[in-house]
């Protein structure tokens, strides 16, 4: 299968270089050609400036006259116009998926999205430290200060950056030119079924301040409700970045800031029919939001005091803070200076619905999570109106186990599962991060010889906050209703004392029992020091050496504190025994402290031959190292795994070849491409058996992809062009393992299993991209077709996310030299395609996840069309942009 798998990925590649090459014996003309993308010179991935033709690196350039014509979910989504980037943006403006050539933690959305990549801003990372739910596109948005952005992928990546193994991604902004000019971009749009509207203001203007001094400033404001209407909106915020540059005889200096204010969203996942070819089960659409309402709710701090304030409309606060420098300097001789320096100050506040899941009326895991096991008579009654919705009976069956019987139920959402509503985790995250970022580059010229030589120094002070608030109960419907739950009878937490239990509040918001609601408080510090060292000889005028080391040290410091709830049968908060939405109690507070060092070592070489002006090759050889994310320092949060602690770093090996070819009407990028991803590291979170869970030791797998990147700009005419990118990959797990929970709870009865020879999950093995643009007159426009190949659902083969086309379109008119409008439709037939997906099953099941979704389950799963959860792309949306550039 390999074999024939890159057999026929060669072929393509023989194809293309033929076809090149039979274009270049038709065009003679050596430096006249029309297409300038592959002589972009590039800074991102290389130690010295060079073009694209002469770098030895697979490197992509977006130009902002590519970016500006589109309307992308994030900026994260523009990284899909590059080949061998793998982007899911399905959840929005935040939260993306970003990996590269199959390095990925397999991760259906954007809890572990960036590990092995560095999102970057002129420069230097975003933010130097990634862990659960907090990442580098909580501060990175895409506005008219973008001057371009340089994907590199794999390669160089390990030893020109920190902590990118998989590759660079950097948003480089605008300066000020020698002339006062800058753009005005309006935009209005209409989104999904609701025509809910987005609205948004870009700015950016620059220009020269006098005695070489220039300056640019700008950015954007958005209000947006989302395409999936939640009822409140899903994006509102914008920031402001500038920078003021000196230049002078020996350089320049750069200095810079930004300032973040906006709330996001993400999306909820929607009940699915279907396996082959999902769509949204009955009475849901693709605009569709299990988003609860806009409510307050608050629960008691058990670690600071006082209560933790949750608003649902609230959703993700993001405030990012930052200042930085960029100086160039000639120190003579062919001696240079590059310092590049960055403090920023990162704010995360997230009130949100984790996941919802899907469960029924008489599912005891349902109660026993809202601790309300009882007998008696349970009430669902819509939260608004007081009117009951349903009415369950319990008694005590054999072995002393409650068993249920529905005596009326009138909820919404019947035909899709019967007896069932909606259960959502109210999660609520607070990060506070301090970041100090600096990298210093001296390089020397000789000869025909490049060295350069430096150090980079990363600081983190990161605090984190963080548990499950409590829990949403609401009906099966778009935009549910809330639901109150109350038990008239007895608990199990005294039997003595019968009377009306309130689950919930009058809101429909119910406790965590016990410790299923536990909190959690990070505080880390982190420092990371590396040196590097890179040296490029032009060994002819054709044949380039390239090659470079780096060496890093982290160090790890911090504590975890834990609190261990239960429910009080003395009343809780309140005193009131009857309100169990209150109910918890602090049993007891834990704390633990780390202290751990890692050390990489990563080196790339690569030769570039160049046979002339039109056509180059290049093959490299990179392994790199980087120290695992701070995930696995938090996971180890308990007195008993403390000492399990063993971080391992994460190596990656890559082999390339480049094909480089251009003409006076084409030009063409082809990179064969082999990695090997190394201490993937796999842990579960378990039932105790106990009221609790437990995290299970982790285990290291090895990932491998064999694949081929295409990049292609076809330019026949001053007024049609075509750009395309395709990748074929094949990723497969070459070293798997997993736990394998048994059927008691508690770790007694885990094993570990082996699914090695499968293919990596969340990894496509087809991607394309193409966008044929047309001008005509002051008129223009486009088409891009994008294809996602079929996804495996989890590294265990159960089930396949099917592949699906997209297609967007565009349409513009310049009325003047400075006056043009634009209508972009994405989604034009309204694709329904998926990208991530939850497994179907009973409440416990589905939090067991994906991983342990076995074929049986699956098999019984689709002849019963058992209903599931997916998270497709937006659905159709229309937007009008008028931009004014003078």
């Amino acid at each position: 299968m390999k074999t024939q798998f890159s057999h026929r990925k060669m072929t393509v590649a023989i194809l293309f270089l033929t076809a090149s090459s039979h274009m270049i014996g038709q065009k003679k003309e050596a430096d006249t050609a029309k297409t300038k993308d592959i002589d972009e010179v590039i800074m991102t991935g290389v130690f010295d400036k060079r073009t694209r033709m002469n770098a030895p690196i697979a490197i992509s350039v977006l130009k902002s006259d590519v970016i500006e014509k589109q309307v992308p979910v994030s900026a994260a989504d523009l990284l899909k116009n590059v080949p061998g980037v793998y982007v899911n943006s399905s959840l929005g403006e935040i939260r993306n998926n970003v990996s590269s050539r199959g390095i990925s933690a397999g991760s259906s959305d954007g809890t572990f999205a960036y590990e092995y990549i560095s999102m970057q801003e002129d420069g230097l990372p975003v933010t130097n430290t990634t862990y659960y739910n907090y990442g580098p596109d909580f501060f990175l948005r895409a506005d008219a200060t973008i001057s371009q952005i340089d994907a590199v992928r794999g390669g160089p990546a390990s030893i020109t950056a920190a902590n990118a193994p998989g590759g660079i991604f950097n948003y480089i902004s605008k300066t000020g030119g020698n002339k006062f000019g800058g753009e005005i971009r309006a935009k209005y749009g209409v989104q999904g079924a609701d025509n809910s509207g987005y609205h948004r203001l870009d700015v950016n203007f620059g220009g020269p301040l006098g005695d070489n001094w220039f300056f640019n400033i700008g950015g954007f404001y958005r209000y947006d409700l989302g395409a999936r209407y939640a009822g409140y909106p899903f994006n509102n915020g914008g920031q402001v970045k500038a920078n003021i540059v000196k230049k002078y005889s020996k350089g320049s200096l750069k200095v810079f800031v930004k300032y973040l204010d906006d709330r996001n969203g993400y999306t909820q996942l929607v009940p699915t029919r279907n396996y082959t070819s999902p769509e949204p089960a009955e009475g849901f659409s693709s605009s569709s939001s299990l988003l609860i309402p806009k409510l307050q709710y608050n629960s008691p701090d058990f670690i600071h005091g006082g209560n933790i304030d949750y608003n649902s409309g609230r959703l993700v606060s993001n405030k990012y803070r930052s200042v930085g420098l960029n100086w160039d300097h000639n120190l003579g001789n062919n001696w240079k200076l590059f310092l590049a320096s960055k403090y920023s100050d990162n704010e995360v506040a997230q009130n949100s619905v984790g996941n919802s899941f899907l469960t029924s009326l008489d599912d005891m895991t349902s109660y026993f999570l809202v601790g309300g096991l009882g007998v008696g008579t349970y009430s669902f009654k819509d939260a608004l109106t007081g009117q009951e919705l349903a009415s369950v009976n319990s008694t005590l069956g054999a072995g002393g186990l409650p068993v249920y019987q529905i005596t009326k139920n009138q909820l919404p959402g019947q035909s899709i599962q019967n007896n069932s509503f909606v259960m959502s985790a109210l999660n609520f995250y607070e990060n506070k991060v301090k970041e100090s970022m600096n990298q210093l580059t001296i390089n020397k010229k000789w000869n025909t010889m490049n060295f350069s030589f430096g150090g980079y120094y990363g600081y983190s002070d990161v605090w984190r906050f963080s548990g499950i608030n409590g829990i949403g109960l609401t009906t099966l419907e778009n935009r549910p209703r809330m639901m109150t739950l109350s038990l008239t009878g007895v608990t199990t937490l005294d039997f003595t004392k019968p009377g009306v239990y309130q689950l919930t509040n009058n809101d429909g918001f119910a406790q965590a029992a016990g410790s299923t609601g536990d909190l959690l408080e990070f505080k880390a510090k982190q420092q990371q020091g590396a040196v590097f060292f890179g040296h490029t000889w032009d060994i002819t005028d054709h044949l380039t050496l390239d090659w470079g080391i780096r060496y890093e040290k982290v160090w790890i410091k911090g504590d975890n504190t834990r609190t261990y709830l239960f429910s009080d049968k003395n009343g809780g908060t309140d005193g009131n025994i009857y309100t169990l939405y209150n109910n918890n109690a602090l049993s007891k507070l834990t704390n633990v402290a780390y202290s751990r060092q890692l050390e990489n070592f990563s080196y790339s070489a690569a030769l570039n031959y160049k046979f002339n002006n039109n056509v180059a090759v290049y093959a490299r050889y990179s392994k790199g190292s980087k120290s695992p994310d701070l995930d696995m320092f938090f996971a180890a949060n308990r007195p008993e795994t403390i000492g399990l602690l063993d971080p391992q770093s994460r190596k990656t090996q890559q082999v390339e070849m480049g094909f480089k070819t251009k003409t006076a009407y084409f030009d063409a990028f082809v990179t064969p491409f082999y990695s090997l991803l190394s201490n993937v590291p796999y842990s579960f979170m378990a039932d105790d058996g106990k009221g609790g869970f437990y995290t299970t030791p982790s285990l290291y797998n090895k990932n491998e992809t064999y694949g081929i990147e295409l990049e292609t700009n076809i330019r026949p005419s001053d007024n049609f062009s075509i750009r395309a990118v395709l990748t074929l990959q094949d990723p497969k797990v070459k070293e798997g393992y997993l736990w394998n929970l048994g059927s008691a709870p508690g770790p007694s009865d885990d094993t570990v299993i082996s699914y090695s020879g499968t293919t990596i999950a969340y990894t496509p093995k087809i991607m394309a991209n193409i966008t044929p643009n047309l001008k005509i007159g002051k008129a223009f426009g486009f088409v891009t077709w994008s294809y996602m190949g079929k996804r495996e659902g989890s590294n265990t083969n159960i089930y396949k996310l099917p592949g699906f086309s997209q297609f967007d379109l565009g349409i513009g008119y310049n009325l003047n030299e400075h006056l043009s409008m634009l209508v972009n439709v994405n989604n034009l037939f309204n694709k329904y395609g998926v990208m991530s997906y939850q497994r179907p099953g009973t409440l416990q099941q589905q939090l067991a996840g994906f991983e342990n979704f076995t074929q049986a389950e699956y098999a019984s799963a689709v002849a019963n069309d058992t209903p599931y959860f997916t998270i497709a792309i937006p659905p159709t949306s229309g937007y009008l942009t008028v931009t004014y550039k003078f």
